[in-house]
């Protein structure tokens, strides 16, 4: 969520100096010696220098995004994992009509495999995350330990220790001023901020009840090739394993969840709820399920109700609802609307094709942009990014192991579900049988806390 923490009159250079990004020789000492060697600098004008770390579509999304503020930004260096996804990445953004000016990337500052991140953010002013979710919690650490200005994709981690790491470092990011947002989108979007603000002014009256959705058809897969190791076919299928995705429940939908949260000005206190694999239940789905339906209750006793599924050929819902005392909110839609029970609505979002909201993955990144142009601090997003992300894992929990989770035992789980040893030849925690299949959560045995 964007907080106004600060607001300092200092100019950009100023602001670059007092969170540790514009420290000179300082800096240029620490670069790797390649970087070096072909006459990288630091800042010294206007420019905002860009690290991409992860390449996949929603990191070249970003980066097109960063790219289209009205700041002067300029990807300087990309990282991932595997090279096609680098040089997609590196086509993708030299396609640009502006890339001459915009996209600076020889072939040195293009850095591929499981540990190219670290050498990438240290040529940068600002890094964008947006590798699979379970890389997120180390990558955020190096991020906030090297200083930089922070992008991050939701959702921040896929298990406890996760999120206590990503806590830990947006502890660490708020003494270092340095600004963080989370691509829980829905925070920078002008209907959500507009309705929500008249939820928490009292609108509707108090919040009793409320469903949140994200039903639709699921997503892509990758085929096993003949020469992956395991370690790469799971990363290349990173949605149906949950040290890397988390389950749908938490990559995809922790959005509706988010924004129930933001409507009770809280977390749940517990979760319970029921989930399965019913239809996407091949060798290729990993080990997640197809759908999951969990009751969330709020310390007020409150229960919101949330839905994912992912089966092709039915009804798809995205959005959520709540009720209040007074009146109700059905739909974030076109028609965002507070209603009272009986008689006109109170509010009514204005949908004039003449002044349109915008797109709020753009959003989110003009307002990042700005503010590190103008030499503030601004956001910081991490805290409510990783306790969403951790409503959804206890969600997830609740589903796999059929019990009634409570949010501090979520919280102080030491499941963690990250290899211990990451490199092409190791081997993931979770393994297939025999058969080809993979384990996957039985409720009523499954322990998951």
């Amino acid at each position: 969520m964007a907080t106004n923490l600060t607001n300092t009159a200092a100019n950009r250079r100023d602001f670059l100096k007092a969170s540790g990004l514009f420290t000179g020789g300082a800096l240029l000492s620490q670069l790797p010696f390649g970087a070096r060697a072909v006459g990288y600098h630091t800042s010294v004008d206007d420019t905002i220098k860009v690290a991409l770390i992860g390449c996949g579509g929603r990191g070249r999304g970003a980066a097109q995004q960063a790219l289209n503020t009205k700041q002067n930004v300029k990807i300087v260096a990309i990282a991932d994992a595997f090279q096609d996804r680098v040089d997609m990445a590196y086509n993708t953004l030299m396609q640009r009509p502006d890339a001459a000016k915009k996209v600076d990337l020889p072939k040195e500052r293009q850095f591929v495999g499981l540990d190219a991140y670290k050498q990438a953010m240290a040529l940068a002013d600002v890094v964008i995350l947006a590798t699979p979710p379970g890389f997120r919690p180390g990558h955020f650490e190096e991020a906030v330990r090297q200083s930089k200005q922070i992008f991050m994709e939701k959702p921040v981690a896929t298990d406890a220790p996760g999120i206590r790491r990503v806590l830990a470092a947006a502890e660490e990011a708020k003494k270092k001023k340095l600004n963080v947002v989370v691509g829980l989108q829905r925070h920078y979007q002008p209907n959500y901020r507009e309705a929500i603000k008249r939820i928490h002014d009292g609108a509707i009256g108090d919040i009793v009840g409320g469903s949140v959705y994200w039903i639709s058809g699921g997503v892509w897969m990758n085929p096993r090739k003949p020469d992956q190791t395991e370690l790469e076919y799971q990363m290349r299928n990173w949605y149906y394993f949950n040290w890397l995705c988390g389950d749908h429940i938490t990559e995809q939908h922790v959005h509706n969840i988010d924004v129930a949260n933001w409507v009770k000005k809280g977390y749940p206190v517990s979760a319970q709820g029921t989930g399965g694999r019913q239809v996407r239940n091949s060798k290729d789905h990993g080990e997640i399920f197809d759908h999951h339906i969990v009751d969330f209750t709020y310390a007020d006793g409150t229960v919101i109700n949330s839905q994912c599924r992912h089966y092709e050929g039915t009804y798809s819902k995205v959005d959520e609802q709540f009720l209040g005392t007074k009146g109700r909110i059905d739909s974030f839609g076109k028609n965002t609307s507070l209603k009272p029970y009986k008689g006109a609505a109170m509010y009514t979002h204005p949908n004039d094709p003449k002044k349109p909201d915008g797109d709020p993955y753009q959003l989110e990144h003009d307002e990042l942009f700005a503010a590190i142009a103008k030499g503030e601090y601004k956001f910081a997003d991490a805290e409510n990014g990783a306790k969403s992300t951790m409503t959804s894992i206890m969600g997830r929990m609740a589903t796999y192991s059929g019990k009634l989770i409570k949010w501090d035992d979520a919280m102080n789980s030491q499941i963690d579900l990250f290899p211990e040893t990451l490199a092409w030849d190791a081997k993931p925690k979770l393994l297939p049988g025999p058969d080809g299949y993979y384990p996957i959560a039985v409720p009523g045995k499954t322990v998951t806390v």
